[in-house]
């Protein structure tokens, strides 16, 4: 392809042009990446100097007492709950089960189905497999157990006046107060 010399010298003018044009970019580009450096230090010491104390006081300040505070209802709590486990629910269920045990002790007892035998009439009765005195001494130590867990359960969900008294009275901040 055969270009006129007009051409040829438009063309290379071009060239020269944007290969000035390509260098103007390089250097701009180079002093924008000077400029963000210098702009990235600087909100470094800003961080450093301003934000980062700021943001420890207001930790201090408003949340590391709420969360101390929570902290230690927590705690307190848990100990209670634990309290009352250990001296109302555990000794109640333990009492139950020792009265249902024992209820079972007295009808295998030989003395006491001697006893019954004698209680029993002298005719021949027909037996009914549904009724004996076992299946009375099943009742009423299922009712002991039952009782005894529920009234552990009462004890230990009743409303106490004292369970949740906060340590301190919580303050309240009007808006008003807060900008003076």
């Amino acid at each position: 392809m055969s270009l006129s010399r007009k051409r040829q010298k438009e063309l290379k003018r071009l060239r020269g042009n944007a290969e000035d044009l390509w260098r103007a970019q390089q250097d701009i580009l180079d002093r924008a990446n000077s400029v963000a450096k210098e702009a990235g230090r600087q909100v470094n010491y800003l961080t450093r100097e301003e934000v980062a104390p700021r943001v420890k006081d207001t930790v201090d300040t408003y949340v590391r007492p709420g969360f101390d505070r929570g902290v230690s209802l927590t705690k307190n709590a848990a100990r209670l709950v634990g309290e009352r486990i250990t001296n109302d629910v555990v000794p109640a269920v333990g009492t139950a089960i020792g009265t249902a045990l024992s209820v079972g002790d007295v009808a295998r007892d030989a003395r006491v189905r001697a006893a019954v035998k004698r209680l029993k009439p002298s005719k021949v009765v027909k037996k009914e497999s549904n009724s004996g005195i076992g299946r009375y001494f099943a009742v009423g130590a299922v009712l002991v157990a039952v009782a005894g867990v529920g009234y552990a359960v009462w004890q230990t969900f009743r409303a106490d006046d004292e369970l949740w008294v906060a340590d301190e009275e919580p303050t309240t901040r009007t808006p008003a107060a807060a900008n003076s």
